[in-house]
């Protein structure tokens, strides 16, 4: 296997062969393209997308494969080879790759196989703050003349700061004393501290002298770096080398060949002998590009290039050469010798966002800021001309500043968060280079919410059923809205409304106000209310607040919970016992008497049967189970007995019924007694049967008028509301006496049937109801009811 030498080597022959093939043919052998990464970045990101924006078709990308080659011994970026994608290998350490302040560059050499081409791509890598300003050594040793006059400066080591722009070195101190101040000489982007004295030295009073010199930057917070200065003061060589201008500046064009000359350095000194004799240096300071680029002849002073002159890796060079001379101590002499570098056209246009509102509200306006951008080309003339675009699904536009290269997006129609929520838009700065070159940057606008929308409930009228004897404090229903929109503009708390109804039931009543869960704080009762209405209101959090209200219909089933009542016979003690005479001589099926009841509940419940629980003789008597009718079997007989005690049961048809029963005496009397008795009996019976006839009146009309309210309320409902109920209450004609009643009424699309003891022929039992609910069969259609 071939090592990476051999590697190297086999690619620039085979680049080289492309190379000469491509002029040849008078064909376009490169491009060049650039993108920026921040240094520290983690491996695998992207940095660009290689194969598109050198115009590539990505579909075919199997066919051909990338490789890159760097000017580095290390692999910092790969190249994806199925989609092209250029990511970072390797972590990047700006300061250890670049070594500057200034714009940091690495230079990439992508060559593309199938068929064999050589791109370049530039890469910048930007700057965090993370060093803090060092001395190139902890200690700096000074030898002073004691004769050397106030004012002189004496160079101290120049701090790096491996950060650039605001990270780098910004000011340095020194420690308080009476000899010696600190100044700092501005050269650009540098700044030199240098050591003044600004008092005469004394050796006999003081022959060394030990200062501490800072280095702060201007990070935030502030970094420093500490130099131990000491100071030696002696008699000695009192003429430094001078060159003939403190700062020299040139102009040189990149890819200069390693070898030419670029300035011949020229210093004097004034002293004789070893004292003036000079010899040149570079600062110990400087850069290390500096060192690799340059290099300066000690003895003629002629500063050559050493390496390769790159614009995009360093465009400008900053030498410190000192000329010192041979005395004792030699004295030194300093100068600055900035080299700029020429630029050709290599470089896309940047886009910086300058403000950006990541979150618009969907009550914004039609012309609303959503950002701030600037587009910018570090070329110059056509190539520096930029064309900026937009792309974009929602309602944004691109609009130009009053000043070249600014712009702002703005919107141009409404918003609606809940129609789209979240918008991506493309901006596209291209330059008028040939080739042209372009920069694209996505920006992300979440659309926020306003109250906007109501609490909502599926239906205006909601019914539900609720059996009577329900737990008083226990949740019986619940009713839910929605609302479409989030956060506290979706939060939505439920409330009953009482204000303006004076209605006792609402007091019995409550809401949950979080989930709408709602509670009956009384147990109701069928017989005493039947049925009742109430409003519930939704209310959501925004601001202002929003709402809506939903009807509800609450109808009380009935339970089993009333037992049958005796009407006749009735004592005067009030116990249900009665005396009734008959003649000895009756013939089968005379009538003795009637046993009435009530039963206060309906349909099964209120559905009384009577029975015969106790008989002196089975043979004699019979009791109709229906109506409660009393008659005899046979005719009597000599040796049947003159007194007869029956006992009735009279119970319901509920789940659990419940009874009641009535004692009947009969006595055999002769007919010639009977005659008389009954004319002595007639006048009181007249009276006691009138008294029953007015309880029953009585009892007969209370439950027509409850039926009545019931069929109002209904009425009422359907015409205020449009349901899809009615309510017929129809009272039974059928009346033997027993007061047996029933109650039809319409739900949606199911009838039903509230019966007494008589039930109608093919009506069924709904399930739950305690048999009192029958459900008559619809031949339009069946639905579901509503239950708790």
């Amino acid at each position: 296997m071939e090592n990476a030498t051999e590697a190297r080597a086999r690619t620039s022959f085979w680049f080289a062969f492309h190379l000469a093939l491509q002029l040849l043919c008078g064909k376009q052998v490169f491009a060049q393209i650039r993108y920026s990464v921040p240094e520290e970045v983690k491996d695998g990101t992207v940095v660009g997308m290689i194969a598109k924006d050198l115009g590539l078709d990505i579909t075919s990308l199997t066919d051909r494969r990338f490789r890159v080659v760097s000017g580095t011994k290390d692999a910092f970026f790969e190249v994806n080879q199925n989609n092209g994608a250029l990511y970072v290998h390797k972590k990047i350490d700006r300061e250890e790759l670049c070594q500057g302040s200034g714009t940091c560059l690495m230079e990439l050499k992508i060559l593309v196989e199938n068929p064999l081409e050589m791109h370049y791509v530039i890469v910048e890598i930007t700057d965090v703050n993370d060093h803090s300003p060092r001395f190139p050594e902890k200690q700096q040793l000074f030898e002073i003349a004691e004769q050397t006059l106030p004012g002189r400066r004496f160079q101290l080591h120049t701090a790096r700061d491996p950060d650039a722009g605001i990270n780098s070195i910004r000011t340095y101190t020194l420690t308080s004393n009476e000899h010696f101040e600190i100044d700092i000489r501005q050269s650009d982007d540098d700044k030199i501290p240098f050591l003044v004295l600004k008092k005469s030295l004394d050796r006999e009073q003081k022959y060394k002298h030990s200062l501490v010199v800072t280095a702060v930057d201007g990070g935030k917070p502030p970094k420093s770096g500490r130099l131990n200065v000491s100071i030696v003061v002696l008699d000695s060589n009192d003429n430094r080398p001078m060159f003939s201008q403190e700062m020299y500046e040139i102009i040189l064009l990149e890819n200069v060949p390693v070898g030419t000359v670029v300035l011949k350095m020229n210093a004097s000194d004034p002293d004789d002998g070893t004292n003036g004799k000079i010899e040149y240096s570079l600062g110990k300071t400087l850069k290390r590009n500096v060192y690799e680029t340059f290099a300066l002849d000690k003895v003629t002073g002629e500063i050559r290039i050493k390496g390769v002159v790159d614009y995009e890796e360093y465009d400008v060079y900053k030498l410190d050469v000192e000329a010192s001379d041979k005395g004792a101590p030699p004295l030194t002499g300093e100068c600055r010798v900035i080299i700029k570098i020429k630029d050709v056209n290599d470089n896309p246009p940047e886009i910086e966002i300058t403000s950006l509102s990541n979150t618009v509200s969907e009550d914004s306006k039609s012309g609303t800021v959503i950002s701030l951008l600037s587009v910018t080309d570090k070329d110059s003339g056509v190539n520096g001309n930029i064309i900026a675009t937009l792309f974009s699904n929602g309602p944004f536009e691109l609009n130009p500043s009053y000043k070249a290269n600014i712009y702002s997006v703005v919107t141009k129609g409404l918003l609606d968060r809940e129609d789209t929520s979240h918008f991506e838009m493309t901006i596209k700065a291209t330059d008028c280079g040939e080739p042209p070159l372009s920069t694209s940057k996505t920006l992300s606008i979440q659309i926020s919410d306003v109250n906007d929308n109501s609490p909502q409930f599926s239906q205006s009228q909601l019914n539900f059923y609720l059996t009577e004897n329900n737990v008083a404090g226990t949740s019986v229903f619940s009713v839910s809205a929605t609302d479409g929109d989030v956060n506290e503009n979706a939060a939505i708390t439920y409330h009953i409304v009482r204000e303006g109804r004076p209605n006792e039931i609402m007091s019995f009543l409550n809401v949950n106000s979080d989930n709408g869960q709602i509670s009956a704080l009384k147990s109701f009762d069928f017989e005493t209310l039947k049925t009742f209405q109430f409003h519930v209101v939704a209310t959501d959090s925004g601001t202002p607040p929003l709402s809506s209200n939903v009807t509800v219909n609450v109808f009380i089933l009935d339970q089993n919970d009333n037992a049958p009542v005796i009407l006749y016979p009735v004592s005067s003690n009030g116990s249900a016992e009665g005396v009734e005479e008959i003649p000895r001589n009756v013939n089968a099926g005379h009538l003795v008497t009637k046993v009435r009841a009530y039963d206060a509940d309906i349909g099964y419940n209120g559905w009384l049967l009577f029975s015969l629980q106790e008989v002196t003789d089975h043979s004699l008597f019979g009791l109709d189970r229906y109506t409660g009718q009393i008659r005899t079997h046979r005719s009597f007989t000599e040796t049947d007995e003159a007194e007869h005690k029956l006992v009735i049961l009279v119970k319901d048809n509920g789940n659990v019924s419940l009874s009641a029963t009535a004692t009947v005496i009969v006595k055999l009397v002769e007919p010639k007694e009977a005659f008389a008795a009954s004319d002595v009996k007639s006048a009181a019976k007249v009276d006691e049967e009138d008294n029953v006839t007015l309880y029953l009146m009585i009892t007969l009309g209370s439950v027509s008028l409850l039926f009545l309210i019931s069929i109002i309320v209904l009425i009422a409902m359907q015409c205020s509301k449009s349901t899809d109920y009615t309510s017929k209450y129809l009272q039974e004609t059928n009346y033997d006496g027993t007061l047996c009643h029933s109650i039809q009424y319409r739900s949606g699309d199911k009838r039903y049937m509230l019966v007494g003891p008589r039930m109608s022929i093919g009506s069924t039992i709904v399930s739950g109801s305690q048999a009192n609910t029958l459900v008559l069969p619809d031949r339009r259609h069946a639905s579901a009811e509503v239950r708790p």
